[in-house]
C-alpha cells in the first residue's frame, strides 16, 4: 500500500461551497492540523500527527482555514497555515510538538495520518505561492473552504483551483543474452552517495501518459521502450506533484547517460538489487530509494514478479 494514498476523509466537495455548512463545521468538535512552512505538527515520541482542537486554535485567523474532510463520525478536519504566527504564541500553541516533513519518518506514520497531512501540506503550499491573480496581478482571496481562490478584482474575478503536476516514473526492464532480466535505475548526483532509484519526468502539455515514459527514458537514458503499462500512481505533494507508476520493455540496451539528467544509470538483476541497502544509510555502498516512494514500490514489485 503506499503512503499518502489512502485518504479516510470524505472531501464533502458539495458541501464546502456553502460557507455557512463551512462556518458551523468549524465547532468544539473540529480537528485542525497546523502546518507551518511546509512542515507538519507532530508527536516525535509517538510518530503520530497531532491533531488541535478548536479551543486551542480558536482565536486564530480561521477565516484561511482549510476543509480537509469529515471522518466516519462525521467530524470536521480542518488544515491551518501558521507559518506568519509569532514563535513565541506559536511555541505555546504546539507545546511538546514539533514541526516536521511528514517524510522525515516515512513509513512509520500510519497510513491514513500520512495522507491526511500530504493534503494539508499541499494545499497550504499552493496557497501561499497562488496569492495573485496570474491574469490582473490583484490578491487573490481564499474561497471554498481552502479549495479555490478567488481574485479580489472585481473587474476580473478570475477564479483558480489547486494544481497538482503530473509526472511519470517507471521501471524499464530488459532480458540480456545472458537470459537474465534487469531493471534500470538512474542516480542523480545531488542524491545520497550509491542511492539509485527509477527514472522519473514530468509530462508534457499535449503529451500522453505513455508518451511521457517513452520521452523521459530516452532523454535520460538513451533507451528505447515498448509495451508502456500503468502500475500505480501515488500523491507527491512535495510540493505538488502526483507520480504516475510504469513498467515499460526496453528495446535496446546501450545506456547513454544525459549528464544534465542524470549522473549515471545501470542495469540490475533481482539478484543485485536484494544486495542494496536502503537511502537513509551512510558508506558509499549501492542503495534503494525511500522506503514510503513509488519509485521503491516499482522496484519492489519488479523483483516480486515471478516468471
Amino acid at each position: 500500500m503506499l503512503n499518502y494514498s489512502q485518504m479516510p476523509l470524505n472531501r464533502a466537495s458539495n458541501l464546502r461551497k456553502e460557507q455557512q455548512w463551512v462556518a458551523a463545521q468549524i465547532n468544539e468538535q473540529s480537528r485542525w492540523l497546523l502546518v507551518n512552512n511546509n512542515h507538519t505538527l507532530f508527536d516525535i515520541n509517538n510518530i503520530a500527527v497531532t491533531f488541535l482542537s478548536f479551543s486551542d486554535v480558536g482565536h486564530l485567523a480561521l477565516n484561511e482555514a482549510i476543509f480537509l474532510g469529515l471522518d466516519e463520525q462525521q467530524t470536521s478536519h480542518f488544515a491551518l497555515d501558521v507559518s506568519k504566527l509569532d514563535e513565541a504564541v506559536l511555541s505555546q500553541l504546539i507545546g511538546d510538538a514539533e514541526f516536521v516533513d511528514i517524510r522525515r519518518f516515512g513509513v512509520q506514520v500510519e497510513i491514513a495520518q500520512g495522507s491526511m497531512a500530504a493534503l494539508a501540506r499541499g494545499l497550504c503550499y499552493w496557497h501561499a505561492t497562488h496569492r495573485f491573480c496570474g491574469r490582473c496581478g490583484s490578491e487573490n482571496e481564499l474561497v471554498e473552504a481552502g479549495h479555490s481562490r478567488l481574485c479580489s478584482n472585481d473587474g476580473c474575478k478570475h477564479q483558480t483551483f489547486p494544481r497538482t503536476d503530473p509526472a511519470v516514473i517507471m521501471v524499464v526492464t530488459r532480458t540480456f543474452a545472458d537470459g537474465v532480466e534487469r531493471c534500470l535505475l538512474g542516480r542523480q548526483a545531488i542524491w545520497a552517495p550509491g542511492m539509485y532509484s527509477s527514472l522519473a519526468g514530468f509530462v508534457d502539455p499535449g503529451e500522453s501518459l505513455e508518451q511521457a515514459v517513452a520521452r523521459e527514458v530516452m532523454e535520460e537514458a538513451g533507451i528505447v521502450v515498448e509495451n508502456v503499462k500503468y502500475i500505480a500512481s501515488q500523491p507527491w505533494p512535495f510540493p505538488s506533484s502526483i507520480m504516475l507508476g510504469f513498467t515499460a520493455e526496453a528495446v535496446t540496451e546501450n545506456i547513454q547517460v544525459d549528464k544534465d539528467e542524470l549522473d549515471d544509470a545501470q542495469w540490475f538483476s533481482r539478484e543485485e538489487l536484494a544486495q542494496f541497502g536502503n537511502w537513509h544509510e551512510k558508506g558509499e555502498h549501492l542503495k534503494l530509494p525511500r522506503a514510503d516512494s513509488i519509485s521503491r514500490y516499482l522496484i519492489d514489485y519488479w523483483c516480486n514478479l515471478q516468471d
